[in-house]
């Protein structure tokens, strides 16, 4: 069978700048062209054009609807398709689609999350295309749609999407870069564009074992399970051997994610068994976050072709290594420039280091918006272990950029020629590659030669949440270090170089409290870091809580990324998937003991109790043991019938609260009697026959046939 290269059918599902150059007048691509880089609106003029191109390039791939694809907030991707195929007024059959269909479509809104922001009556929305994210083809077995990428917004123009922050936030970043580089005379930069890989790591159990664990089917992850002898002591699974079913799964999303126009550069096992990892290339940002949704669907479907279940749960397995999506994310100027990594040339490297200290000038002042990010239901499970970051929002620069950075923050001479830069150890960032140091694992956001990687975000989030807030952090601190340079140089009054290192200076003392080397998984890093005044969010309520923190606030309404009144609705957005996570976990978990562990003790204590009463008449061997351990078996069956009731009560009882008290309940009294009920259930499954155990065990899930 020949086998396609990926170069030949790269980018084949996307209308992208190639394929639009192609199908489009001249004069009609370049105005195009100039809206999707200027950021303006699209001129109406021109979409039936486009509209034309696009849908023949579409039915030409065997298209037979189109649908404005959206982001709302529930952190998923939404679609509602439209035939292209219509009648004319003699009733024969037509594909039609016009450049106002292009440009807006009118889904009802009414059930996507608002926070209240506006009323469930008020139903009206709409999703306009956003023409700076490349539409796409999504073959299904009996035909194929069109997704044009949208923003969505509801009737009175209050955004009800998680792109439309992102694309606010990507152009507050761009304008304050342009503004540095511009001090530092960089004259022939025309533009900055940000530049995202998000690393994923996923599961992938059988499908058929999977169906057996209503868990994983409705909650994603396990609720209950015993250690199982193959766990990460077995650590050669790591960049291990691949299975051949596994690399074929592997190889046949790289190939749907090639004719997406993005390309997985690596692939492997990852630390815990049947876990694996993608790693794209990196895309300018909002391309990026386009495309890591579609890769997550695109792994869904795929396992299900291969007869697997993906699992995307931070925490799928109590005991073993959970998933993240390591958010790597830099700057790029329009000449190719990565503004994060260091040069050979001193001035150069200033300049690297002003873009390096305003990042670390933003996180030092608003470390629990990032923390608040990447809070969700899963995530609390998995951040604090020995295994991912710790709760506690930190950075990890490494030896020769902490060196540097503390050598200016103790301050500098009155005049610094430009030869006493050596004296700052200047000359050493030419070698400050992402091998120069070792990658400090315990620490949510390290640089990494070239870019920063934020690793605590969660495996299945929408990146799009994270990257907004990284943005809003960075562009405050890059408007206050411009706001430094600025000052010193009026007039002339300072050498723009003179006046950055002042700034960095600044920023190295502002940041000495988030910047950290050490080992973040100590108990000691927990008190240190109190001392230090940094944000302590143990879970995911006390996270969420730090949207509302004032000048968190009004640091988004600032910068225009989200008014007060929306991250106040995002919040609540948030908080509501929250307790809804919640609630279906302990709904399962309670039905699961019920229907199946409450009935395999009871067997196993008839079973054993038959066997006692089948003893022969004057057997003196010591039974102590053997009723003993029928003894633990009714007192588990006892604590667990008493505890899903407590849980069952508590469900009921919280459902009737408001949205904060519930989320505090179910936190501070739900979690803890789960993982009383867990414990005991587990405990029971390591007295109980195989064949009695109602769901496959850890041991039986973690083997890929």
């Amino acid at each position: 069978m020949e086998v396609s290269r990926p170069r030949d059918i790269f980018a084949m599902n996307v209308f992208d700048r190639k394929t639009m150059k192609e199908m489009l007048p001249e004069e009609i691509f370049k105005r195009l062209l100039a809206s999707i880089e200027g950021g303006q609106k699209l001129d109406i003029s021109i979409a039936d054009f486009v509209a034309t191109a696009m849908k023949e390039w579409a039915v030409s791939k065997g298209a037979t609807h189109y649908t404005h694809w959206f982001l709302p907030r529930t952190e998923t991707t939404a679609e509602k398709h439209i035939a292209f195929l219509t009648t004319d007024e003699t009733g024969s059959p037509l594909d039609s689609f016009s450049g106002a269909e292009l440009v807006k479509s009118e889904p009802d809104a009414s059930s996507f999350p608002s926070g209240g922001i506006r009323s469930t009556f008020e139903a009206r929305g709409y999703s306009t295309w956003d023409p700076s994210s490349s539409a796409f083809i999504v073959r299904s077995p009996k035909g194929a749609t069109l997704c044009i990428p949208s923003v969505f917004i509801s009737y009175d123009g209050t955004p009800l999407d998680m792109k439309t922050p992102l694309i606010k936030s990507i152009d507050v970043a761009k304008d304050r870069a342009m503004r540095l580089l511009k001090l530092f005379g960089n004259r022939t930069v025309k533009s900055v564009e940000v530049t995202v890989g998000a690393e994923q790591e996923y599961f992938l159990v059988d499908e058929e074992k999977a169906n057996r664990r209503p868990d994983l089917q409705f909650c994603g992850r396990t609720l209950l399970g015993a250690p199982s002898p193959l766990e990460q002591t077995v650590e050669a699974h790591y960049f291990g051997a691949i299975h051949p079913r596994i690399l074929a799964y592997m190889e046949d999303v790289e190939r749907d994610m090639y004719r997406m126009g993005q390309v997985l550069k690596a692939r492997h096992n990852e630390v815990a068994p049947c876990q694996f990892e993608f790693a794209p290339d990196v895309s300018e940002g909002n391309l990026g976050c386009d495309q890591n949704h579609i890769l997550m669907e695109i792994m869904k479907k795929m396992a299900l072709r291969h007869k697997f279940r993906l699992l995307l749960h931070e925490k799928p397995f109590a005991g073993v290594n959970g998933s993240g999506k390591h958010l790597n994310f830099s700057l790029r100027d329009s000449e190719g420039r990565n503004l994060l990594k260091p040069s050979s040339n001193q001035r150069r490297n200033i300049q690297f280091l002003t873009f390096l200290g305003a990042f670390l000038l933003g996180m030092s002042k608003h470390s629990g918006l990032l923390r608040a990010s990447i809070a969700s239901p899963g995530n609390m499970h998995r951040l604090g272990g020995h295994e991912a970051p710790p709760a506690i929002m930190s950075v990890y620069l490494g030896e020769v950029l902490t060196h540097i950075l503390d050598n200016i923050g103790k301050g500098l001479p009155d005049k610094v020629p430009s030869r006493s830069l050596i004296d700052l150890g200047l000359n050493r960032l030419p070698s400050v590659l992402a091998e120069n140091s070792d990658r400090n694992r315990t620490s949510p956001i390290a640089f990494t030669g070239n870019k920063f990687e934020f690793r605590a975000v969660g495996s299945p989030q929408a990146i799009s949440g994270p990257l907004t807030t990284v943005l809003a952090v960075w562009s405050s601190g890059m408007e206050e270090m411009a706001d430094m340079i600025e000052r010193r140089t009026v007039d002339g009054r300072m050498d723009v170089t003179d006046a950055a290192l002042e700034a960095i200076g600044h920023a190295a003392k502002e940041s000495a409290a988030v910047r950290f080397e050490g080992n973040a998984y100590t108990t000691e890093w927990m008190a240190e870091a109190k001392a230090r005044g940094l944000v302590i969010a143990e879970n995911t309520v006390e996270a969420l809580d730090q949207y509302l923190i004032p000048e968190n606030k009004a640091l988004m309404a600032k910068l225009g990324i989200m008014g007060e009144r929306e991250l106040e609705a995002y919040y609540e957005i948030r908080t509501e998937q929250y307790v809804k996570a919640m609630d279906v976990e302990m709904g399962t978990l309670i039905s699961m003991i019920r229907e199946g562990v409450l009935p395999a003790i009871t067997k196993q204590i008839t079973l054993e109790g038959n066997g006692l009463k089948a003893l022969p008449q004057g057997w003196e061997q010591d039974l102590g043991p053997w009723e003993k351990g029928l003894k633990d078996m009714i007192t588990l069956k006892n604590g667990l019938i008493t505890a899903s009731h407590r849980l069952e009560d508590l469900r009921h009882r919280a459902q009737a609260m408001d949205l904060a008290e519930r989320a505090k309940v179910v936190t501070e009294d739900g979690l803890p009697l789960m993982a009383a009920i867990r414990g005991m259930s587990d405990g029971a499954e390591l007295l109980i026959a195989g064949d009695l155990w109602p769901y496959p065990r850890y041991r039986e899930l973690f083997l890929v046939d």
